[in-house]
């Protein structure tokens, strides 16, 4: 029998932890597999043996409703020469541990991770069985429908954007807000906080996509327009929108600086156009930067994609155990009405490190059977209310690892 090894890595989710409670569940009822270990902050945790014994863990349910990663996380890249002692260090700690089967949550830069793992181990005797669990509220992993975070950060911005909406409708001002929504490439978020437009309101006025190049002189001639006719304006812009020329809006903002994997930090494009409104227009303008809770909010997760993550690390643990070497597991949805999907294994080769957008025939948010197709794609995925766990003052009540 061997040891399952588990870890997070990259941005949380309300949902990454369902995934983690799903690997936890799926081991400790594995005949492979005698003790289970959760790596502290993703591969660094291997590297340090900073480790949490989850052999005998109980409370799977309370874990499943717990936000962000109750393990931590990191964003450290693997080096691309085998060589390299990093490589050698993993193999022995692994060694050490009897490390049979490693299972990594995480998005597009944790399945580089997978992917140079399985690599450096395949053909090896002994070697441990790497497999991926996917997550990112940024649902723009490719080969999947949609993935584990998704879900409930969607619900978040969907359920938000309505409340915005009637708040900014309240007075007789001419007024723009503008919500400045999570995603650097792919405007899936963004779609998402479209959503009470697509089911037949009237907000948000403006929807921008970092699929689609941004016009801040457009943007202005449609607020003169819309303001002869009503009073506050909505526009929803992802974090990511560029320009013609691709660069992103409000880029003389930014700081410039970049993580290992070459991502700029992206903030202030809402603000940007906070000042060129007031600057060109002159009205009431304000700019929200929703930022982290889209992604952490717990209390607006939803249950399809809760219950979706925890079936997605089990079948993690699953892939693993037939060995399953470089595998992803990944969600393919089968159907609309009713929803109904399935969990297959795909290569994380050909997914790491690559972005799936929003598909261009997706682009005309004017369009009703565009707008149609966006609601079927979302409405299922936001779906359901998840259980809560309280404390006696009424608080949520998380796992916490010591």
């Amino acid at each position: 029998m061997k040891t399952l090894m588990v870890a997070q890595s990259g941005g949380p989710t309300a949902a990454i932890n369902a995934t983690l409670a799903g690997v936890i569940d799926a081991a400790q009822k594995s005949p492979l597999i005698d003790r289970i270990y959760g790596s502290r902050h993703g591969i660094e945790g291997v590297l340090h043996e900073m480790f949490v014994d989850l052999t005998h863990f109980s409370e799977t349910e309370k874990l499943k409703a717990t936000p962000a990663m109750a393990l931590g996380s990191c964003r450290f890249k693997l080096p691309s020469e085998w060589d390299n002692s990093v490589y050698q260090r993993i193999a022995d700690v692994f060694s050490r541990y009897n490390v049979g089967f490693f299972v990594y949550i995480g998005g597009n830069d944790s399945m580089d991770t997978v992917k140079k793992l399985a690599a450096f181990f395949q053909g090896k005797d002994d070697a441990p069985i790497i497999v991926g669990a996917p997550k990112t509220i940024d649902n723009d992993l490719p080969g999947v429908d949609h993935t584990p975070g998704f879900g409930s950060a969607a619900r978040y911005l969907t359920l938000t954007m309505e409340e915005l909406c009637r708040d900014l409708s309240i007075y007789a001002v001419k007024s723009v807000t503008i919500v400045e929504i999570m995603g650097r490439d792919a405007g899936w978020l963004t779609l998402a906080a479209g959503l009470p437009r697509f089911l037949g309101g009237a907000k948000p006025d403006i929807i921008a996509l970092p699929e689609v190049p941004f016009d801040p002189e457009e943007m202005l001639r449609t607020i003169r327009r819309l303001h002869q006719t009503q009073n506050g304006l909505v526009i929803a812009v992802s974090e990511g929108i560029k320009d013609k020329d691709g660069n992103y809006i409000g880029a003389s903002a930014q700081s410039g600086a970049m993580d290992q994997f070459g991502h700029s930090y992206l903030a202030g494009a809402g603000k940007y156009l906070e000042h060129l409104v007031k600057d060109r227009i002159g009205c009431k303008v304000r700019s929200i930067e929703i930022s982290l809770m889209q992604r952490c909010s717990g209390l607006l997760a939803s249950a399809t994609d809760l219950n979706e993550s925890f079936a997605l690390g089990s079948f993690a643990v699953s892939l693993a155990c037939q060995g399953e070497q470089g595998k992803m597991a990944g969600i393919r949805r089968l159907q609309n009405h009713p929803y109904r999907t399935e969990l297959f294994p795909l290569d994380v080769k050909d997914c790491a490190n690559q972005t799936r957008y929003v598909p261009e025939r997706w682009w005309d948010l004017d369009s009703p059977s565009v707008r149609r197709e966006i609601c079927d794609y979302l409405l299922p995925l936001i779906a359901g209310e998840a259980p809560r766990f309280y404390r006696e003052n009424g608080l949520p009540d998380y796992v916490i690892f010591d």
